[in-house]
């Protein structure tokens, strides 16, 4: 382990993109840029902690001016691997970069496996479209709830999802019928994640709960994750980030009900003595706002988060690394509901980094996971490590 360092804190602000990547119109995102588009569309964001940090000597971002002397080192990553989805974003982070993208089925998915997959679960489906999550609640909830069938849907993302009412189809057989699901969908048809999505209500007043659960593909190589474990260090999981990578390289993990939720455990966790990562996802920035196009929403996560940033400082101990960045873009403001295939912020900081330093334009997002394995000295081929670009002193040591 580094002789300084003895804790990353990875904090991954689900969707929080920052400018299209050179090959977004191959994905339909021109001109997409999640922060920038977001402070222009409310008139600017109040988000002074960020800002100290450098945040806005990333791009510009309206009402979050560059600083001459940021608390941060800072600078923005490219995505390498094919795809704009949460699960590719993550791997990445940890050090997997994917060739081609998970399959996504805008059109539903095939006849025959929608016929052997109701075989197997023993109930007849409703759905198997693509549609928003709280729409096609809306549209089919009150017919799921007289016939007891649960509701396939897809999106533009790699998933195959499944809502079902808590007093029709118990959680555990929800989950039960999610795990069939991943079973079957396989090669061709191997998604990224199933995604079981609980609600309760009553037509015309459905709303999702918290038990939502993901069901991930294992990635297909070791990530920096399992790699600290087999070097005997705590991987902490805050989120779904347990769920993102099916439970692999995770020593503890906690689920969260929302974003305030997720800083709340993740402070809890810092007070905890160990060497190791605490590795958290905040997820209502896309899942509440971005998907929904709720412009509004979405600038309200951020300023709520920005607040919290003095709670997250004020527990770091000095031999503590923070480092903030995103999976991908979900720009409420472009066209359609999809991830935005952008840049993500990186911003990195601690009692041992040198303040201010550009970081400039990262070539992956592996990076994060070579930094980390530079931290605690674990052998990594993948990214190129910014420890010591943050503070010299540590080329040395």
């Amino acid at each position: 382990m580094h002789k300084k360092i003895k804790r990353v804190v990875l904090v991954v602000l689900d969707s929080v993109g920052i400018g299209a990547l050179p090959d977004a119109h191959k994905y339909g995102d021109e001109g997409s840029n999640t922060l920038v588009n977001v402070a222009k569309a409310v008139g600017g964001l109040n988000l002074p902690n960020l800002r100290k940090m450098g945040l806005g000597n990333i791009d510009h971002i309206l009402g979050v001016d560059s600083v001459d002397k940021p608390t941060a080192s800072h600078g923005k990553m490219n995505e390498r691997s094919a795809g704009k989805d949460t699960t590719t974003g993550h791997w990445e982070i940890a050090g997997i970069i994917l060739d081609k993208p998970f399959p996504v089925f805008p059109n539903g998915f095939p006849e025959e496996f929608i016929k052997e997959f109701q075989k197997r679960i023993g109930r007849e489906i409703l759905g198997n479209k693509a549609a928003p999550g709280t729409q096609i609640i809306e549209e089919l909830g009150e017919e799921h709830m007289k016939t007891q069938k649960p509701i396939v849907y897809t999106s533009a993302d790699s998933v195959f999802q499944v809502a079902a009412h808590e007093e029709v189809i118990p959680l555990d057989e929800l989950y039960n019928i999610c795990k069939t699901a991943r079973e079957m969908l396989t090669g061709e048809l191997a998604v990224g994640r199933v995604i079981a999505r609980p609600f309760i209500g009553k037509p015309g007043n459905f709303k999702r709960t918290p038990n939502r659960h993901d069901f991930s593909l294992e990635p297909p190589g070791k990530t920096i994750l399992d790699l600290m474990v087999e070097h005997n260090y705590e991987v902490i999981a805050v989120g779904k980030v347990i769920d993102i990578f099916a439970g692999r390289g995770i020593t503890e993990h906690k689920h969260t009900k929302n974003n305030m939720d997720g800083v709340d455990k993740t402070l809890c966790y810092l007070k905890k003595d160990f060497s190791g990562m605490i590795f958290t996802n905040l997820i209502d920035f896309d899942q509440l706002y971005g998907h929904r196009n709720d412009v509004y929403g979405y600038a309200k996560a951020l300023e709520e988060f920005d607040a919290r940033i003095p709670e997250i400082v004020s527990a770091l101990n000095e031999d503590d690394l923070l480092i903030l960045t995103a999976d991908h873009g979900c720009d409420p403001t472009h066209p359609g509901t999809d991830h935005t295939r952008e840049y993500v912020p990186l911003l990195v900081y601690g009692h041992y980094v040198q303040k201010g330093v550009n970081l400039g334009v990262r070539d992956t997002f592996a990076d994060v996971a070579a930094t980390v394995a530079d931290i605690f000295s674990i052998p990594f081929d993948v990214g190129n490590s910014f420890l010591s670009e943050v503070n010299e002193v540590y080329a040395d040591v």
